[in-house]
């Protein structure tokens, strides 16, 4: 017996589909990409160096287009496939340029700096904010997302405090345009105060909230930066699990769901949440790629095309986060919570310089 469909009943999504709906953004983001590049080049050829890299300009280019113009439904499939999934696949791919030798060389001391500060940047930043006269969830949310990961760490923590959709949208609007002036002008503060590449590196990984960003604003400095950076902040990301669970933990007394009080009671996931949720996919392709670098079955040449490749992914990435970037949308969350959340970034920046001065590690 056969089946008819009928035309409202929406079909399983095919790949030819699935490429169809994503097409139009990616092509935007390539294209913001190829300009980047080109001006990137540009900037070479008059000044005799890229002063921005394309990661950065693709950035800008993608914030601009943004402000003039707001990407409808057609567009967003293809920018949110760009800013996700081929950043994450430029993450993994990086991993082949890593030197466990030159991590290593500093020892214990950079993994304690790390756990140290983001432990006292969620207490500053949550002690600001109060002190701001916000309440306790938003407060709880910016000291997060400025300590661990931006937007990652604030969707992460705010159903274990049962923050509401608004809170939420406020402290994420912050991360998107912080996120950004970090990345702009982090490589300009280092080259001011005339830091070496591993140093910058620290800072890099420690104060700029994505992953994926942290290679826009390492960059500059050398290979060495990024490397390091990279490392700092996947360690960064690995302490939003314990994070959440701490929440978790504190705020059991509620009967809803610590991972997801939102939710219809028949629709609440298992109480113990996965593995997978605290620790993406993208991170263990990093380490797994990192590990066979260093132990020998990846090639330099086939490490080299990882690099070339993960830099192409990278800036499309880029263009599609700034494409995201609403720039209009910072004085909505309010001034209280816009200081808030750059006076927590200062305090987290302050604090990872003084431990790179302290133990030697720049």
């Amino acid at each position: 017996m056969s089946r008819s469909h009928s035309p409202s009943t929406p079909l399983l999504s095919t790949p030819a589909s699935r490429i169809t709906r994503i097409a139009p953004g990616l092509i935007l983001c390539c294209l913001v990409a190829l300009a980047a590049f080109g001006l990137e080049r540009l900037e070479a050829s008059w000044t005799g160096r890229p002063w921005l890299e394309a990661l950065v300009i693709a950035i800008i280019l993608g914030a601009l287009l943004r402000t003039f113009w707001t990407p409808g439904d057609r567009w967003m499939a293809g920018i949110r496939f760009s800013s996700k999934l081929l950043l994450e696949a430029a993450i993994v791919l990086i991993g082949a340029t890593l030197s466990f030798k030159a991590i290593l060389a500093s020892g214990p001391a950079l993994l304690t700096t790390i756990v140290g500060i983001v432990f006292l940047s969620i207490v500053s930043g949550y002690l600001i904010s109060r002190l701001l006269g916000l309440p306790k969830r938003m407060a709880t949310l910016i000291a997060c997302g400025n300590a661990i990961c931006g937007n990652s760490a604030i969707a992460a923590v705010a159903p274990a405090i049962g923050a509401e959709g608004d809170e939420v949208a406020a402290a994420i609007s912050f991360t998107a345009i912080l996120g950004i002036a970090v990345v702009l002008f982090l490589p300009l503060i280092g080259g001011w105060f005339g830091m070496s590449p591993y140093g910058f590196g620290v800072l890099a990984g420690m104060t700029v909230y994505a992953v994926p960003q942290v290679l826009a604003a390492a960059a500059p400095f050398s290979a060495l930066s990024v490397q390091v950076g990279t490392l700092v902040k996947l360690v960064r990301v690995l302490m939003l699990g314990p994070v959440v669970l701490c929440f978790s933990i504190i705020n059991r007394e509620s009967e809803a769901h610590p991972l997801a009080p939102s939710l219809p009671a028949g629709e609440r996931p298992a109480r113990l949440a996965t593995f997978a949720h605290f620790v993406p996919w993208f991170i263990l392709g990093f380490l797994a790629v990192s590990v066979a670098r260093n132990s020998g079955m990846i090639p330099d040449a086939a490490a080299a095309g990882a690099a070339h490749l993960a830099t192409w992914l990278t800036v499309i990435a880029m263009a599609a986060l700034g494409l995201e970037v609403d720039i209009r949308k910072l004085a909505d969350a309010g001034p209280r919570a816009s200081a808030a959340a750059m006076l927590s970034l200062l305090v987290l920046a302050g604090l990872a310089a003084a431990a790179i001065t302290a133990f030697g590690l720049g």
